[in-house]
Formats: structure tokens, C-alpha cells, sequence
């Protein structure tokens, strides 16, 4: 099966905690290349559903603890690439919110190998028993509640997956900000296979 790009994005509360997706993002994410998104809730404004839309036809979205406009939405999905299940959901339901063994209790539940979630606003990938966790943290930075100390903010990050077969490739991008206040974009890449795990490298 051809790889194609898949988006992975959540938690972006436009307008109420963050204004828009960051300009440098936006340019990243240009139409024609990515074959699918997948949104992890909380997509509260329609401007930016018409956005990614735009990227890739094929949106997939789960209902966020904030998207009291589309009650019809479900709480987790499961799609599949190449030879990966791939379930994703915001993680608000999930108790405690975050903990790993939680998470994998809800990856057994829905059979699925990879377990895409948010709600923390913060990026994290791991392998635990053979399954892949990634929480792609929040692409505005939006500022979350509980999970920050006072006086850190979230950094807008998403992520882009491609698939081949049994390996997942991860691109995370995440918007830093220097000391002089110049926005730039770190790319870290980890590679995931099936029943082997992962290997971590920075570009």
C-alpha cells in the first residue's frame, strides 16, 4: 500500500484561547500534501474546519470536552495504514487523564496498535507493550488547564505520520521561540515498527 501523509492535530480552541494556527504552520501545511488529518477534538470555530478541509478532504475528528456545537461527534475512531490500527480519541474520559496505564488499557480496548490522544496540550510519544502513544499537543500552543506550571505556556506543536507497511514514521513540529523572540520550527522525527518499537532521531 502507498504511504501518504496523515496530519495529527488537536486542542486548538480558535478563538477563545488562541487566535489562529501559527502563520509558520500554515505555510507547512499546504494542499496536495497530505492524504488525511486527524483531529483529536476541541476544533471550535468553523473558519478553521473550512482550513483543513482544504489541506485534505478526508477529515476525521473526535469530539473534544469543548465541542458542545457538534454533540453528533463520536469519541474515538479506529482507520488503518498499511498494516497499523490506528485509534485516536481527545482523552478527556480517559482516568486518570494521561497515565499510561489508562492509555493502554483504552488501546487494548479498541485493538488498535498506535493510540493517538490529547487534552494535555503537551507533546509526548512513547512505546509501552508493543503499542505506540502520541499525544500531538495542541497546534495554536492554546493554554490548557492543570497540566502547566504557573508561568509556562504550551508550545503550538502537530504531528505528521507516514505509514509504510508496519513502520510509522512520526514528524513532530514544534513552534520555538528564541530569546530575541524569533519563531522558528524544530522538526524531530521517530520511527516506529510494529512489534519492534521505536527509534528516536532529531533533524
Amino acid at each position: 500500500m502507498a504511504s501518504r501523509l496523515v496530519l495529527v492535530l488537536g486542542d486548538l480552541f480558535i478563538p477563545d484561547r488562541a487566535p489562529d494556527i501559527p502563520a509558520k504552520f500554515k505555510k507547512l501545511l499546504a494542499p496536495g500534501k497530505i492524504g488525511q488529518i486527524l483531529c483529536l477534538g476541541n476544533l471550535t470555530d468553523n473558519t478553521t474546519y473550512d482550513f483543513l478541509r482544504g489541506i485534505a478532504p478526508d477529515l476525521q475528528i473526535v469530539k473534544g470536552d469543548f465541542d458542545v456545537e457538534a454533540p453528533n461527534l463520536p469519541p474515538q475512531k479506529v482507520v488503518t495504514h498499511g498494516s497499523l490500527r490506528i485509534g485516536f480519541t481527545h482523552g478527556h474520559t480517559i482516568i486518570p487523564p494521561g497515565d499510561g496505564d489508562a492509555l493502554l488499557i483504552t488501546a487494548r480496548h479498541m485493538d488498535v496498535d498506535v493510540l493517538l490522544w490529547g487534552g494535555t496540550h503537551r507533546f509526548e510519544a512513547y512505546e509501552l507493550e508493543g503499542k505506540f502513544f502520541v499525544n500531538p499537543g495542541s497546534a495554536t500552543g492554546a493554554v490548557g488547564t492543570g497540566w502547566w506550571a504557573e508561568g509556562e505556556d504550551p508550545a503550538p506543536s502537530f504531528c505528521l505520520m507516514d505509514v509504510q507497511g508496519d513502520v510509522l514514521m512520526l514528524y513532530i513540529y514544534t513552534l520555538k521561540t528564541d530569546a530575541n523572540g524569533i519563531e522558528n520550527v524544530n522538526v524531530e522525527k521517530i520511527s516506529y515498527r510494529k512489534d519492534t518499537g521505536l527509534t528516536p532521531s532529531t533533524t
